[in-house]
């Protein structure tokens, strides 16, 4: 890692960083279309499984720890 970019990147007021931060973060947070699609696929056959009484919900203060 460049120490320099390292050092004028602390330099800069934490807002900055904050933006800064946005950005990298942004850049590596792309889109797969590919996976999208598998997860609404999973989502869909889940639903159709509660739905048709194939599967249980669970309570959200079950999974959450009553503090709800």
């Amino acid at each position: 890692m460049d120490k320099a970019l390292v050092d004028s990147v602390l330099e800069l007021p934490p807002n900055e960083r904050a933006k800064l931060l946005d950005v990298i973060v942004m850049s590596l947070d792309r889109p797969d279309s590919q996976i999208d699609n598998i997860w609404l696929d999973e989502a869909q056959k889940r639903l159709e499984a509660f739905k048709a009484g194939r599967t249980k919900g669970i309570p959200a203060r079950d999974v959450l720890g009553g503090n709800l």
